[in-house]
């Protein structure tokens, strides 16, 4: 697997779009990186870039985005309502795949070194990068600020790791390391009032408040972990926030954070109008909200992606202040390559048409999978009626759990529908590969090999989803919506067809593989999956037929 980092720059600008354009060109001119997102916020004055790549260009990237906002950001005049340090503030490197954090702290030292040296730039670093831990919290780091910071760089404990021990006036100093991939998130209130949406912010945040008992300072917690949070007003929108980072979102996703922040300011008299993400958030994250506000209304969670984030920016109120494009903010949506997906996005239309056309692709595997999605999707919707039907309310959550399962089996087939076309293009590439030379030959063997392997599992694995999704689709034939009964029992025909056609093309290609121990491996597994796919049907349809009085 490819080493890909994750680096989130924040910038101390966020009013002049040619500033920033500036930044990130030096960004956008190093191969190997793709800018995904520039969030600029004019109240903050600050602006958040996301990039993402192999190491060495994200290092490369950094250390020219962070000499040119040196260059052409000066912090004598800087304010906002952001607390930070210099012109890049903070710029952390998140691993993202074929990386782990220690690795990636590693990279974060070398960047971290570069800038030092190379740019005679006060540097500090924190989190997984940073060795002595009393000194890796960023907000210990930055107190203070940029108008302290030329006395704390003067102390022994506040020494840079690297570069000169002196105020920069013009550029401050900057922070970098390695940490998790953490979520920037605002949540809007209905005041104007700094205080009190500080207030909440202290009632929710890990650290919570410090209050006085007699002589006594005590440390009073507040009800999220991994959640740092501060209160601000937002001249902009003519409102206040509570600004959190939410580092753990395993610990506290954003559904919780928000809902948290609801039930706090409700205390308080306030109310919570909306919110607005900063930079990117994983998909899984917009799922499990989507998934949450569903369950609240007693509602199916067996819907579409595209559903359940619809219903997460809807509840959290993410468009509120602007626009909410998940292309844009979606940390997947924006690595995702068009190429893996271009059968299932095509229309309905010229999808048949593709397929009926003298291209040998898109061909049997790939039709076989996308004929066994449309049979979950019938059985998926079964479940889904079912779970709304009236009368049927204290049996809800048993349908939604049929419903979200339909939707995993229908989501794998679809992603099928083109690793099977695929798979055959990568067949016929290595087929036109040159044979002049014995080296040639062998690596055109190898490559010929490699896709014929490809090729017999993937229609095998849509034998195994289709197979196993016959469980749903029994399921609502025998307790289902009975209004719906025939739409289960189309559905079971349809995945018999997957079955039965994805076990051919496994069979075609396994003719032309080398192997006969894994050859015979697989037509094994394929036969019994075949096998019991045909009984299951029968008995799908012999309960299908007795409804309906067939």
């Amino acid at each position: 697997m490819e080493q890909l980092i994750e680096c989130v720059p924040n910038f101390s600008e966020g009013r002049n779009p040619e500033i920033i354009k500036q930044i990130t060109a030096e960004i956008e001119a190093v191969t190997g990186v793709r800018l995904l997102n520039v969030d600029p916020g004019k109240a903050t004055n600050r602006t958040v870039v996301t990039f993402v790549g192999t190491p060495q260009a994200v290092i490369d990237a950094a250390f020219m985005a962070i000499k040119k906002a040196g260059e052409v950001i000066d912090m004598r005049a800087h304010t906002g309502e952001h607390p930070r340090m210099g012109a890049t503030d903070v710029c952390p490197l998140i691993p993202i795949a074929g990386i782990t954090m220690e690795e990636t702290a590693v990279w974060a030292q070398r960047l971290a070194k570069r800038v030092g040296t190379e740019l005679q730039l006060p540097v500090y670093l924190y989190e997984a990068a940073q060795p002595d831990k009393t000194r890796s919290n960023l907000s210990v780091i930055r107190a203070g600020e940029y108008e302290g910071f030329f006395k704390k760089i003067t102390r022994p404990e506040w020494k840079p790791d690297f570069g000169p021990a002196e105020f920069d006036a013009r550029r401050g100093g900057t922070v970098i390391g390695a940490r998790d991939f953490l979520v920037a998130y605002n949540v809007n209130l209905n005041t104007t009032s700094t205080r009190r949406a500080n207030a909440v912010a202290f009632d929710v945040r890990e650290a919570g408040r410090v209050i006085k008992e007699g002589e006594k300072s005590i440390q009073v917690p507040g009800s999220l972990k991994s959640v740092k949070a501060i209160g601000w007003f937002i001249e902009e929108y003519g409102v206040a926030q509570i600004s959190m980072n939410l580092t753990n979102i395993q610990v506290t996703p954003v559904h919780i954070a928000f809902d948290e922040v609801c039930r706090k300011a409700a205390e308080r008299g306030i109310r919570v109008t909306g919110s607005e993400l900063v930079g990117l958030i994983p998909l899984q994250a917009m799922l499990d909200a989507g998934r949450y506000f569903l369950e609240k209304q007693q509602r199916s969670t067996g819907v579409g992606e595209k559903e359940l984030i619809r219903i997460a920016i809807l509840s959290m109120g993410l468009d509120e202040l602007g626009p909410f494009i998940p292309e844009e903010r979606i940390i997947e949506y924006q690595l995702r390559n068009a190429a893996d997906e271009k059968l299932v996005k095509m229309p309905l239309r010229d999808f048949a048409d593709e397929t009926a056309s003298e291209s040998p692709a898109p061909g049997g595997g790939s039709i076989s999978a996308y004929v066994g999605a449309l049979g979950v999707s019938l059985a998926t919707m079964v479940a889904n009626l079912s779970a709304h039907k009236k009368g049927w309310d204290d049996r809800w959550r048993e349908f939604s759990d049929w419903a979200q399962k339909g939707q995993e089996y229908k989501d794998e087939l679809i992603r099928l529908v083109d690793a099977d076309t695929r798979a055959f293009n990568a067949i016929m590439t290595a087929f036109g590969l040159p044979k002049g030379t014995p080296e040639e030959k062998a690596t055109r063997g190898r490559a010929i090999g490699e896709a014929t392997k490809m090729a017999i599992e993937i229609p095998l694995r849509v034998m195994e989803v289709a197979s196993a999704s016959l469980g749903l689709v029994r399921a609502m034939a025998d307790t289902g919506n009975p209004n719906s009964v025939s739409d289960a029992g189309v559905g079971a025909l349809c995945v018999r067809a997957a079955v039965l056609g994805a076990f051919m093309n496994v069979c075609i290609n396994a003719a032309g593989y080398d192997d006969k121990a894994f050859v015979d491996e697989v037509l094994e597994k394929g036969r019994a999956i075949q096998e019991k796919t045909i009984r299951a049907e029968v008995e799908i349809l012999t309960i299908v037929n007795k409804k309906i009085g067939v």
